[in-house]
């Protein structure tokens, strides 16, 4: 292993280190704390007994019952744990967990979720290390050191990801590929919206990674539609009540309303991140910014479409084709600052085009050093506090724009660098890695 090499993998255990460090000792003290896995568990537990998760009655009395596992929970947490919008498939997937008691189950939940996304890690850093080590540890390490949430609050947003992530590297790689659609499948089932689109780089691509794609598919529909038929026996009305609870929560003052992501990034510790954030600015209407943002970002993604149907047979690297849709699409749907773990999916591609040298190329690093940096748990959530004690936007147009930079800078980096990667892919298509690679690939880790 060259020195090069065993630096960059240093960089990896060490982001792996403030990952998981930083992630359980905030779980310990946070009054956030596994909100987000206490919604999947107690609604699975709610589910279990006979009772409807949707209807925030039951599901109350429920948590409430097990007063003694969140004795410090505020009332505004409670609120978000009782307010169940999850698919249905996300009960099938959390009942496991609900069968045991809150200590080991959210102890195993933080180490299954901590394992996993450190697998996806550690793939798109092997990936991208065989091409440029310097630059795929640096991005890991940034990455890994600004996920701590998704340990913090138990967001199941962590294992769709990772699955995600995962099958990427084994249906790209040809490698354990039943094992790929099998995670495929299982992120699908918890996280459609975030890693679906994804998915569509495979459909649309030649004969051998579309076979992948439609058997993805058929596997997550066989998983999926027995727990959905079952869902649906067992609570008919649950449609119509997950609506209900989505208006409620997308509201003015709901938690997921847009105009508040600001602050949302200090109160719940995850900000919104899609584009409607900023088109709020313009006007607080949903019959506006969503609009406006499905019109604004439709004509990217058919350039990218375009893009990869002209190329579907090519023998290039996919990996600037996955990272530019797979920043697209966090821009017109609905995503949190969890959703944008997505990101490791960047490391690869940076690596295929850094080979290549050049402006375009210390530009692309740029960018995305910068999107691993302001996506992340903890510079978003600094960014927030400080600019709300400074009180900016009281200090003309100036401060106002130093305010927007500060308190939104996520869905601004991921403007910017979805127009990068679109653009890196419409322009040259995607840089083959070097001859050399493939040996580095098989190089085995230090011991």
């Amino acid at each position: 292993m060259t020195r090069a090499r065993l630096d960059s993998f240093l960089l990896f255990l060490f982001g792996c280190a403030v990952f998981v460090g930083l992630g359980v000792f905030l779980a310990r003290i946070s009054l956030v704390s596994q909100v987000d896995f206490k919604c999947l568990y107690y609604g699975s537990r709610c589910f279990l007994n006979h009772c409807d998760p949707y209807r925030a009655g039951d599901l109350l009395r429920v948590y409430q019952a097990a007063a003694a596992d969140h004795p410090a929970d505020t009332a505004s947490i409670g609120r978000i744990v009782v307010t169940y919008v999850n698919l249905p498939t996300t009960l099938i997937f959390a009942a496991p967990f609900a069968l045991l008691p809150w200590g080991p189950a959210h102890a195993l939940w933080m180490t299954l979720t901590a394992a996993c996304f450190i697998l996806a890690a550690f793939l798109m850093w092997r990936q991208g290390a065989a091409a440029a080590p310097g630059v795929s540890g640096a991005l890991i390490f940034l990455l890994l050191a600004g996920s701590e949430l998704l340990v913090e609050v138990g967001n199941d947003a962590g294992l769709a990801v990772a699955f995600c992530v995962i099958a990427v590297w084994c249906f790209v790689q040809d490698r354990a590929v039943w094992a790929g659609t099998l995670c495929f499948a299982l992120s699908l089932l918890l996280k459609p919206h975030v890693t679906g689109p994804v998915l569509l780089y495979f459909l649309l691509s030649g004969a051998g990674a579309r076979k992948k794609a439609l058997r993805t598919i058929a596997v997550t529909a066989a998983l999926g539609l027995p727990a959905l038929l079952w869902i649906d026996r067992a609570i008919p009305a649950w449609s119509a009540e997950m609506h209900a609870n989505l208006r409620a929560i997308t509201a003015p003052g709901g938690v997921n309303d847009p105009g508040l992501a600001a602050l949302h990034a200090t109160a719940h510790g995850s900000a919104l991140v899609n584009v409607q954030t900023l088109l709020a600015l313009l006007g607080h209407n949903p019959r506006f910014y969503n609009p406006a943002a499905y019109l604004l970002c439709l004509p990217p993604l058919a350039v990218w479409v375009a893009v990869t149907l002209r190329r579907r047979h090519s023998s290039q690297s996919p990996w600037v084709a996955i990272a530019a849709v797979a920043l697209l699409s966090m821009l017109p749907l609905y995503h949190r600052q969890h959703d944008t773990r997505l990101l490791l999916l960047l490391v690869p591609a940076m690596a295929a085009l850094w080979v290549r040298g050049g402006r375009a190329a210390r530009l692309g690093l740029a960018i995305t050093a910068a999107c691993a940096l302001l996506t992340g748990d903890i510079a978003g959530q600094f960014l927030a506090v400080v600019a709300a004690a400074l009180h900016l936007s009281a200090r003309g147009w100036p401060g106002r724009l130093a305010d927007l930079c500060m308190t939104l800078p996520a869905p601004l980096i991921l403007c910017l660098a979805a127009a990068f990667y679109l653009w890196a892919y419409a322009r040259a298509g995607n840089p083959a890695p070097p001859a050399s690679a493939a040996a580095q690939e098989a190089e085995p880790l230090p011991t």
